[in-house]
């Protein structure tokens, strides 16, 4: 598997007249999108707050965080930004790719549009009992095998 780039507009959401191009990998591992705070700075974006974040090799550092407005092509929506610093990679992150109604297929190495739903919270609260009836059914065909189990709105792993 490759890299994915992608060309993202950033733009301050008070302030959507003008919008700045950042090339960023696009990371459905991460969370938050990280764009440069030289970037953020200069559209106007404020931090609101700050947070703590693992690195794969197990450091810990601390981010601004602040919320932005992004654009890909015909498609604009508003995340939560991180202030990237020196060293840190433009990160397009999947509440990002999720509010720009956007997914990466990562055979074809490009973001596909995601169909976007609406439901009530009785529809969700049935369509997720339905899905966990389906995996304690899974769990019930093969005894070897732990299955998530449903107990009071929690998942918790079976017992094999």
């Amino acid at each position: 598997m490759g890299l994915t780039t992608v060309d993202l507009e950033v733009a301050n959401p008070s302030d959507i007249t003008r919008w700045e191009s950042v090339e960023c990998l696009v990371d459905s591992g991460a969370t938050y999108s990280v764009i440069p705070a030289s970037v953020l700075d200069a559209l106007g974006i404020r931090p609101i707050a700050e947070q703590e974040f693992r690195l794969a090799n197990g450091d810990r550092i601390r981010r601004r965080k602040g919320s932005a407005a992004y654009r890909y092509g015909e498609h604009i929506g508003g995340a939560d930004v991180i202030f990237g610093e020196d060293g840190d990679a433009n990160l397009l992150g999947v509440m990002t790719l999720e509010a720009l109604g956007l997914a990466l297929d990562p055979l074809r190495r490009e973001l596909r549009e995601l169909p976007m739903l609406l439901s009530s919270a009785e529809e969700c609260g049935a369509e997720l009992r339905q899905c966990l009836d389906s995996l304690e059914t899974l769990g019930a065909r093969d005894p070897g095998r732990s299955a998530p189990v449903h107990e009071q709105g929690k998942m918790t792993e079976g017992q094999p």
